[in-house]
């Protein structure tokens, strides 16, 4: 063999070596990943999805998700925050969620369906907004006007029945008022300008203060996980199912950042009940982009 053919061959081996070293290797820090302490920071974290109690040609929470084997759904009153959380409409299975710009965020690791809801084109809509966004909703349904307010950051008061009167909120600082600016009007536009008002002044941490604390073992469909903070997070339940131990597995629903469309999360450690989630034996939540502690749970008072 020609020196020059021996010579390219030992290099083309020391190469093939180098790159299966370079590969094993990543393979390993891979699959040391402990999400445990890779606190709040998204994982590509790939679920298989079960069909057994995932109905996708359904379109609303209730029906498209099934309880798992030994379940049944908790018992929620007519015309209660609970029902009208599980009968949110849900967008064609297979669909991906919609930045504010119109990109499409990936679902790979983080959610298995989209809630089907208007945004906007503005960065407003994140985590926090889209809790407000359905309080609000469920609230305007009902026609509870008087019941639609969120605190500003600031610690102003907005009410929607202020705003139906025809006075709109001056931002200056952090002075903040109403003035009279138009007649009255109970559209659901003039709802959707106000709710985007609460968006550019609110946050988790003014909606963390608005709600009140909940032990886990309490825990009922519309409670939140939150933390307040730059950033923070904040996630809703949207069900819960129950077995006969009374031991409640439950379905979570978020928004992020930069502003998106609702999602139900996946369940990044247990994909044979995902996306339902269970607590048992577990001193955290781990959600695919945040990790909670079990007592940040809030309820809107």
């Amino acid at each position: 063999m020609p020196r020059s053919d021996f010579v390219k061959r030992i290099i083309c081996i020391s190469l093939l070596i180098i790159t299966l070293l370079f590969l094993t290797s990543c393979k390993e820090v891979k699959n040391n990943i402990d999400l445990s302490e890779s606190i709040n920071t998204p994982q590509e974290i790939i679920v298989a999805k079960s069909s057994n109690y995932i109905i996708p040609q359904e379109s609303t929470i209730e029906s498209r998700y099934l309880p798992i084997e030994g379940y049944k759904r908790v018992e929620v009153e007519k015309g209660s925050f609970g029902e009208f959380l599980r009968n949110q409409n849900l967008k064609p299975y297979g669909e991906k969620v919609l930045y504010y710009n119109g990109r499409e965020k990936s679902s790979t690791g983080v959610y298995d369906s989209v809630i089907d809801v208007e945004i906007g084109s503005r960065d407003l809509h994140q985590c926090a907004d889209a809790i407000m966004l359905l309080r609000g909703e469920y609230l305007y349904s009902i026609e509870a006007y008087e019941k639609i307010n969120f605190n500003f950051v600031s610690g102003f008061k907005a009410e929607y029945k202020k705003w139906m009167e025809g006075y709109r909120i001056k931002v200056e600082g952090n002075n903040v008022s109403y003035y009279k600016a138009t007649e009255p009007s109970n559209t659901y536009e003039d709802f959707r300008k106000f709710m985007d008002m609460v968006f550019a002044y609110s946050g988790t941490l003014s909606l963390e203060k608005e709600l009140q604390s909940v032990d886990i073992d309490d825990m009922e469909i519309g409670d939140i996980f939150i933390i307040g903070g730059s950033p923070g997070h904040a996630v809703i339940v949207v069900d819960i199912v129950v077995n006969h131990d009374n031991e409640k597995i439950f379905m979570l629903a978020q928004s992020y950042m930069p502003a998106q469309q609702t999602q139900i999360l996946i369940n990044p450690l247990d994909e044979n009940i995902s996306p339902w989630y269970s607590l048992k034996d577990c001193e955290k939540l781990i959600t695919p982009e945040w990790v909670f502690e079990l007592n940040q749970l809030r309820r809107f008072k």
